[in-house]
């Protein structure tokens, strides 16, 4: 472990955030009516033509790819391994569906550690579910949706909650998600409450927007950025945090996994910025782990090391 004494965040910038989404909201119907209409398997035959679509015509999230599959695999990648790391992407996409419209009858779920979260619910104790772009986190909310007392809150930026409603409200107009919007003054007297009535707390904490600060840590052989804010709210409102991560596994598995990570009960002004620390480096180590079992489930479709590359030329 290193020394945190003198550490300071840095911060970062995001090449994610500055990037215009490349979906619609029409085509998102289209998808969803083709989907629910004729089926899934018709809806997956799609799914060949949208990857491949993405591939010729997105260069930027074709080098991404590629760059991460070299770091994953450990060597260049082949083709058919970048069109197969899309088609994972598109096929969670297109999976959310039919979460989102509640058939889980289609889908083999498995997970592991789930009394970890049965054991957060069942005490009444609102934990934060610490996720990334890796695989499902739809999956997730699928899972509480079908146990008694489960309530999942998403903590997101303002402009992102309003992509992912709108986007929900396109696959199914009842489907709006609980979130739980920052920027706000009182963004954290929201997120106590839920954490207060039992809510898991869910956050995507493996990307940062612009001046967000952040934690340079070994990921892949390479200091990767992570962000530290969603810590530090953890931290300032003392609350346990559990990683998790569902991964598609092809066809219609998901593995969904739950571990422990954090527990900011005791964090006190003096111990916090040395906890941070120390969970960070927990966090980036587990999602390497997971990533290192799932590869093609990595869904950061830019230069996830670019930050910590361009820090070391200046």
């Amino acid at each position: 472990m290193n020394d945190t004494s003198d550490a300071q965040p840095r911060r970062g910038t995001s090449e994610w955030a500055s990037r215009p989404e490349r979906s619609n909201y029409a085509t998102l119907r289209l998808m969803t009516w083709i989907s629910l209409r004729l089926g899934r398997r018709a809806g997956r035959a799609v799914l060949v033509l949208i990857s491949a679509y993405f591939l010729l015509f997105a260069p930027t999230a074709r080098r991404a790819s590629r760059d991460w599959l070299g770091h994953a695999l450990g060597r260049h990648p082949k083709a058919i391994e970048r069109f197969r790391h899309v088609f994972s992407f598109a096929s969670t996409i297109h999976d959310r569906i039919y979460l989102v419209n509640d058939r889980f009858d289609l889908f083999d779920i498995r997970v592991h550690g789930g009394e970890l979260v049965k054991a957060a619910v069942a005490g009444g104790q609102g934990v934060f579910l610490m996720g990334a772009h890796l695989g499902s986190f739809e999956v997730m909310r699928a899972i509480a949706r079908q146990q008694p007392g489960m309530r999942v809150a998403m903590v997101m930026y303002e402009e992102n909650a309003r992509k992912i409603n709108d986007t929900l409200a396109a696959i199914n107009p009842a489907a709006r998600a609980d979130i739980i919007p920052l920027g706000h003054l009182d963004s954290m007297l929201l997120l106590k409450e839920r954490l207060d009535d039992g809510a898991l707390v869910g956050v995507l904490a493996d990307r940062s927007l612009g001046d967000d600060p952040s934690q340079p840590v070994e990921f892949f052989g390479e200091p990767a950025d992570f962000p530290v804010g969603p810590w530090r709210i953890a931290a300032m409102l003392k609350r346990p945090v559990i990683l998790m991560v569902g991964l598609y596994r092809g066809g219609n598995r998901y593995d969904v996994h739950f571990e422990e990570l954090a527990d900011f009960s005791a964090a006190t002004r003096e111990n916090r910025a040395h906890l941070i620390h120390a969970a960070v480096e927990c966090y980036a180590a587990r999602l390497a782990h997971y990533a290192g079992q799932a590869p093609y489930n990595w869904f950061n479709f830019f230069d996830f090391w670019q930050s910590a590359r361009r820090r070391a030329v200046h």
